[in-house]
């Protein structure tokens, strides 16, 4: 990944975080976006902060200007960004759906629409997005979550499409549980050991990153422990 100028988004998050530090250790340079500054551990030279809401339009064009001002490019993207809600669809409340909607949907779509212009304009790019395992198998008690992640499912297939003449690919993966501080706090009585370890995801993340004929687009690419 050596001179590779790539942005990853919720950098500070418990998924976020394993990429960015998979990516550093692997000899890119890495942009760290979420809505509050963001770290590297370790401290890397390598490594560049920008805090901004990818939720909303300004937000998201502030990440991509921020970081092309910097290195003059961007060459891959991993769009980490999401929410969850677990709970019957009647019982959500409008504030509830609002967030997913903006956290696993909005943020992807505002981001994609600044950074394509970008990529395009240098016929080149490789973009990851992060869905969902249970998005292609819909269950009961995650109704809002399944929509808006199966949505990002959509958004991620339909522009592939578009942008698969211009050196650009679009892929995402689509993980089962992952083995989170959050979310072994969220569902005590699981088996944490049978989750799918952020380092694996990291791994998937930089095979796509690395794609060098761009052979891979528009794949939703499931990933179990």
């Amino acid at each position: 990944m050596k001179d590779k100028v790539i942005l990853v988004t919720g950098a500070n998050g418990a998924l976020g975080s394993v990429v960015a530090q998979h990516l550093l250790a692997l000899g890119a340079t890495v942009a760290g976006a979420d809505r509050t500054e963001v770290a590297s551990q370790p401290p890397a030279k390598e490594f560049f902060s920008v805090a901004a809401d990818l939720s909303s339009t300004a937000g998201a064009a502030e990440v991509v200007r921020a970081v092309v001002e910097r290195y003059s490019r961007i060459d891959g993207v991993v769009h980490t960004v999401g929410g969850f809600a677990l709970g019957p669809l009647h019982e959500l409340s409008d504030q509830e759906w609002s967030r997913l909607v903006d956290t696993n949907l909005n943020s992807a779509f505002y981001l994609l629409r600044a950074v394509l212009v970008h990529m395009r304009e240098r016929h080149n790019g490789r973009i990851v997005m992060i869905g969902s395992f249970a998005a292609a198998q819909p269950q009961p008690n995650l109704s809002a979550y399944i929509a808006t992640k199966a949505a990002l499912h959509a958004l991620v297939q339909s522009a592939a499409l578009e942008n698969r003449y211009f050196g650009i690919t679009l892929n995402a993966i689509l993980p089962g549980t992952i083995n989170t501080a959050a979310n072994r706090a969220a569902m005590p009585a699981a088996d944490p050991s049978r989750w799918l370890a952020p380092q694996k995801l990291a791994q998937l993340c930089a095979q796509l990153l690395r794609d060098p004929d761009g052979t891979l687009t528009g794949a939703l690419l499931p990933l179990e422990r």
